[in-house]
Formats: structure tokens, sequence, C-alpha cells
């Protein structure tokens, strides 16, 4: 297929990130849409303007104009909006455009976004990305399945995306890989955080930590916390929401998902503090949370 137009439609950090890459890396015309791109101050309106001027981006009045012409789409919205963000190009969706679901949802929720996409005559592809978009960008691995992932995979290729394979041929298989290897990498990130919280209330995160480099020897661990630690704050709130995806996996599986839903929880809690992220130290990060913490359980009526 010959490739002059791709449509993307979520421009936050991944969105953003792809058409930096596309733009910088590609010979293609890039199209853009969000549904936030008309409120002030939004992530993605903000993202908008870091790529104003590259004559080959143009930005769509909507989510039916972003797909005309595209012969490849690209969704990277939030979690709980990836079907919503399908169902809204599929009155314009042309024959044959392959639609590529970047968004992390359980293999049920890909299920039905795929029966959107090629019930409206466009090729359906599920893409899990397995690892955080930075510091790899377009390079980080990313597994594809279903019946059109073979042929997409030369496609990402020439756009410059060079670690893509194919997981299966059969669909949901990508992101059942992804939505279970979520259960530990984000269930690590909370049961850390937790672990710390109440450590540091008893003077004891330096034994922890130790203690956790004798069981797991390897990373060094106040470093490695920290940087888990982190990422809740920075991204609590996306990861609750991709969470919330994976207690719908597990349970799809027939699995009770006692674990997963405790880490939407710890997740979606910590995505308050991100002024945290201000401090330089483990331990001044963990003052600064259980400071923000006591205050805001005081303001509670």
């Amino acid at each position: 297929m010959n490739i002059e137009c791709v449509g993307i439609i979520g421009l936050g950090e991944v969105g953003r990130i792809l058409s930096e890459d596309l733009l910088a890396q590609s010979p293609v015309s890039v199209r853009v849409w969000d549904h936030e791109f008309g409120t002030a101050g939004s992530k993605a309106a903000k993202n908008l303007k870091t790529l104003a001027g590259d004559e080959r981006l143009s930005v769509a009045e909507s989510a039916e104009e972003m797909s005309l012409g595209c012969q490849l789409l690209l969704s990277a919205v939030t979690a709980d909006q990836a079907v919503n963000a399908a169902q809204s190009i599929l009155p314009s969706l042309q024959c044959d455009t392959v639609f590529v679901d970047l968004n992390s949802v359980s293999p049920g929720a890909k299920q039905e976004i795929s029966d959107l996409v090629e019930g409206a005559k466009g090729r359906f592809v599920e893409a899990a990305v397995m690892s955080p978009i930075m510091p790899l960008r377009s390079g980080s691995p990313m597994l594809l399945s279903g019946p059109n992932a073979g042929e997409t995979v030369s496609m990402l290729e020439f756009l410059g995306f060079h670690a893509v394979s194919v997981a299966s041929e059969d669909p949901g298989v990508a992101s059942a890989t992804k939505m279970c290897r979520s259960v530990i990498v984000k269930g690590m990130e909370a049961l850390v955080s937790e672990s710390l919280l109440a450590a540091r209330h008893y003077g004891v995160e330096e034994s922890v930590l130790g203690s956790l480099s004798n069981l797991f020897p390897g990373p060094d661990w106040p470093q490695h916390a920290q940087y888990l630690i982190s990422r809740t704050l920075l991204h609590g709130e996306r990861r609750a929401a991709e969470m919330r995806e994976v207690v719908n996996t597990v349970r799809e599986a027939g699995c009770d998902p006692l674990m997963s839903a405790a880490t939407v929880a710890r997740q979606a809690w910590a995505a308050q503090f991100q002024a945290a992220l201000d401090e330089e130290s483990l331990g001044e990060m963990l003052d600064a949370i259980r400071a923000a913490s006591v205050c805001n359980e005081d303001e509670r009526p």
C-alpha cells in the first residue's frame, strides 16, 4: 500500500511522540484529531502547539474529517475512550484503510473495536506497546495481532517503527500479553508505593529496601523504588484506566481480579500527588506524599 497520509486520533503523550517521529522519519503527511483540542490548557492543546509549524501536519476539525484520505489510522487515546474513538471515525472510514489500535484495553474490547472497523470495510490491527513510550519512542517494542498484522509490519517499518513483530494472527493475543504483563508491572508500582509509604512512617524504609536487594538482586533498589513511585505520580490516572481494562482481561479469563482491582485504586490515588515529583530523594518524595495525604484527609467533609 502506498502511504501518503497517516491519521492520529488522540494527542496525548503517545500521540504527540508518534506525530513527531512520523514527521521526522518518514515522508508522509500527518493529520491529527483530539476531542480536547478546543479545551484551553488541555494536554492535547498543549501538545498541538509543540507540533505547529510543520507543513506536513494538518489538524482535523472532527474525527470524521481526520480519517478522510488516510491510508493508515493510529488510535492512541485513553483506555476508556478506545471504543468511542473507533466509533467516531466509522462514518468516513474508507475501504481497506488500516486502523491500528494502540490502546491498552482488554482482548474483549479489542474484538469489539475489530468488529466495528471490519464491519465498515476497514482493516483492523491490534497493537500492544510493550515498554514505556520514552525513551525509545517509535522504537519501542510493539506486538501486533490479528489477520492483518503481517502485512502491517512492513507498513510500520517503512514509517520508522523498527521494533514491530507479529504476536499472532488471532485477535486478542497482543492485548492479552500486555494486560497480563501489566498485572505485574503496575501492580509492582502500587506495592512498592504502599510498602514504602508505610515504611517511612515507621522509619524502616532503608531496612526494607536492603532486604529487597538481598531477595531480588540487580537493581539499585532506592533508585528503582523512586522510579516506580514516580510512574504512579506522573501517570496514575492513565495507569488506573489501563488497570480497569486489566481487571476486565483477568475476568474474561475466568479469574477473580483481586490484585488488579486493588492496583486500580492505588494508581488512581497516586495521581493527586504529582507535586511530589519535584523532590530529589526517595525519602523527600515519600514525605511529600504523606504530608499531602494527611492534608487531604483533614479537608474531607
